[in-house]
């Protein structure tokens, strides 16, 4: 099993914390160990398909969307944005924006975008500690101020900007937009619910998100639990509570990853987890 050094993300609307990550100039360094020191490039064959983070929004993030595989592929020569969110904590009136509420088309989507109403055909749902939303390639969303989340996407840093209400980067300079690019990327389709629904159960896994990138189950966990290794990696991360996994002391807003291991944990008192594969 490895652990990670953080890589901390200073952004104008808080903080991101990657606790694992591939992507290019971004390489997660094991943290501990005999292979302290290695990227994770070095420990796993090919490119780590997922980059994992820990997200505290204390403002509004920009509303954005993310290109699918085909098209990050033609215009960036990269891998899609499809992601997932788990939100560990929220202060009170916090909420995030995902998906459509009404049918539009591109031609109004920019007209919307232009005239600064892009959130009024939005959903915008409030949000409690334990809440799941999916967010396939192409789905508008946004977080709001006041989430805390742990996000688990695709190893890809593409993201096209829509709006930004008018906020200054760190640098004082507006940030780019990128509404033409967003133009072809959005999925126009509308869904009758965007939150992932689930019913949770002490001391079991239970699968949040199945997709073919990633499949994610939740963990809340009382007494030990263990599972056999069903090949290829596991990435485990600790949203609450402490405890070890794989003998090795793990506490909250920490993540690992193992690599065709058996999965032991062993909870103090209450432990919630997320493990991804």
């Amino acid at each position: 099993m490895y652990k990670f050094t953080p890589i901390i993300k200073k952004k104008v609307w808080g903080q991101e914390n990657w606790v694992l990550s591939a992507v290019p100039g971004d390489e997660s360094i094991v943290a501990e160990g005999p292979d302290r020191g290695k990227k994770i490039t070095d420990i796993f064959p090919g490119q780590f398909p997922l980059l994992v983070k820990f997200i505290d929004a204390r403002e509004d993030l920009s509303i954005q969307v993310h290109p699918n595989d085909e098209l990050a592929a033609r215009r960036h020569n990269c891998k899609g944005k499809t992601e997932m969110w788990y939100v560990i904590g929220a202060s009170e009136g916090a909420h995030l924006l995902s998906g459509l509420k009404e049918q539009i088309n591109p031609e109004k989507y920019v007209e919307l975008v232009e005239s600064g109403k892009i959130t009024d055909v939005l959903c915008d749902y409030p949000v409690k500690a334990g809440d799941v939303f999916f967010l396939p390639a192409g789905r508008i969303h946004a977080i709001g101020g006041g989430c805390y989340i742990a996000e688990i996407q695709q190893t890809s840093n593409i993201t096209y900007r829509i709006y930004d209400y008018g906020r200054l980067g760190l640098e004082g300079t507006p940030r780019p937009l990128h509404t033409q690019e967003a133009k072809d990327a959005i999925d126009y389709t509308v869904y009758p619910d965007y939150r992932t629904r689930y019913t949770p159960e002490k001391d079991k896994d239970i699968e949040l998100v199945k997709c073919p990138f990633f499949t994610t189950d939740f963990l809340e966990l009382t007494k030990p639990f263990s599972k056999g290794a069903q090949g290829g990696f596991l990435v485990v991360m600790c949203l609450e509570g402490e405890g070890t996994v794989n003998g090795i002391r793990m506490k909250a807003g920490e993540a690992a990853l193992l690599l065709d291991e058996d999965l032991s944990i062993i909870p103090e008192r209450t432990m919630k987890l997320l493990t991804s594969r």
